[in-house]
């Protein structure tokens, strides 16, 4: 399934540094009259600014009839103005070299600036543009519902994306966490020109907004920059915090016909929120289980002892109101069932046995170490930064995280393995030729 930018980032926040080690990401904070939250990280080393702007309009927002509404909208801002058609829009960022892009997933949609020190001011103005007059072109508006439609029918023929998905509507049932951020064919095949300018103009406000700035500006510049061109951005309806999906689904197995040799296989249930105060040591538990690549137990235990899956790996995807727990494999048909009782083994193994100490060091160590592996651009850092204050994580994160890792030991990793890998809750999907699966 497609993972969002929210649900992406979020996982990155997986590692962090040694406390004290990056001092230079922790930004500065402030909030304009406008209500956005800016946060400031100034570095100097090239002549570059990025900015990542996050805003309380995501596909929480859309009712199930307009799946693909909040999608379709952030797509569409780049696609003209009051004052740009969609190519001059094209040829202003190109004469100046910059980079913008926006997006959305199920509880924010984003646009992100990448841009020269030198021409702030005009990428200011665009962007001010497509926040404040985006005018959802007809003509715009049918090439992008054609373009997405066929990403649609494209992941209905990726066993991958079916099989996320069926999970998703099996897990969050009735709620927009289960469904596609992209909507269905149909949901978007009915999406009407004053549904997007309603959803806009009702959403795209600057107090329902964080922006993170990283690069040649500081605090003070970028403020005075940013009250200038977003002056006439004004304040909405205020954000309300995401409410956890009222509806969890249990127990089940779902088995989806394809023709193919490989079987796509996810077993999972709910998770925690971001906020858990156990998120860290699940997190240590995961690497040990499937999070951590070729050093995870269900890879030495289903890949590299018995050869039965290319592809296998877990992970716990945690938002701000709920989460959930994957284990995801891809395997022959004929073994897939023997794979399910693998992953089922090396849960069960993780809930009934301590972890040794090398396993655990190697966990934490990887988790601490990797971390300024995943920030070597400034937009990267302006998008982790938005991430830390939308997840409410405190200005220190970076600093803090080290040690939060540093204390999970080999009793937590065993208690938060008993109670949050529920093999007695397990949603199982499986994509594949089912007529070989069966037989064995």
């Amino acid at each position: 399934m497609k993972k969002n930018l929210l649900k992406l980032i979020a996982l990155v926040l997986l590692a962090t540094p040694a406390p004290g080690a990056h001092a230079d990401m922790v930004p500065k904070r402030s909030v304009l009259n406008s209500g956005m939250v800016l946060l400031t990280s100034e570095q100097r080393a090239l002549p570059m600014v990025a900015l990542e702007l996050i805003i309380d309009a995501g596909s929480r927002h859309e009712a199930a009839e307009q799946a693909g509404l909040a999608n379709l909208t952030s797509k569409l801002l780049t696609y003209g103005t009051k004052k740009r058609s969609a190519l001059q829009v094209s040829e202003s960022l190109d004469f100046i070299g910059a980079g913008l892009s926006s997006g959305a997933g199920e509880n924010v949609a984003s646009v992100s600036l990448t841009i020269l020190k030198k021409d702030l001011a005009v990428g200011l103005e665009l962007l001010a543009e497509i926040l404040t007059s985006s005018t959802f072109p007809q003509g715009e508006i049918d090439r992008q519902k054609q373009a997405i439609i066929a990403g649609i029918r494209a992941q209905e023929e990726d066993p991958g994306a079916v099989a996320g998905k069926a999970f998703a509507a099996a897990l969050f049932p009735q709620s927009p966490y289960g469904r596609p951020v992209e909507g269905t064919e149909a949901s978007v095949k009915s999406l009407q020109a004053q549904s997007l300018k309603d959803f806009f103009s009702r959403y795209y406000r600057p107090n329902r907004s964080i922006m993170a700035v990283v690069g040649a500006v500081s605090e003070q510049e970028i403020t005075q920059a940013l009250n200038q061109a977003l002056h006439g951005w004004s304040k909405g309806a205020a954000s309300a915090a995401p409410a956890a999906p009222s509806n969890i689904g249990g127990l089940q197995t779902l088995r989806i016909e394809k023709d193919l040799t490989q079987a796509n296989i996810i077993l999972g249930h709910a998770g925690v929120p971001r906020g858990h105060p156990d998120y860290y040591a699940l997190q240590v538990m995961n690497y040990i289980l499937g999070g951590g690549g070729f050093s995870s137990r269900a890879m030495d235990s289903i890949r590299n002892e018995r050869g039965l899956a290319y592809s296998v790996y877990s992970f716990f995807g945690a938002d701000k109101s709920h989460g959930s727990f994957q284990f995801v494999m891809q395997t022959k048909n004929e073994s897939a069932q023997e794979a399910v009782r693998l992953a089922l083994e090396e849960i069960r193994r993780l809930r009934e046995q301590l972890v040794s100490e090398q396993e655990l060091n190697d966990a934490k160590n990887y988790m601490t170490g990797s971390f300024p592996l995943r920030f070597d651009t400034n937009r990267k850092v302006a998008g982790f930064l938005a991430q830390v204050e939308l997840f409410e994580l405190g200005l220190d994160y970076p600093n803090r995280y080290g040690a939060l890792v540093a204390k999970v030991s080999r009793e937590d990793v065993q208690r938060v393995a008993k109670q949050f890998l529920q093999p007695e809750k397990l949603i199982t999907v499986i994509v594949g030729n089912q007529k070989k699966i069966a037989a064995k």
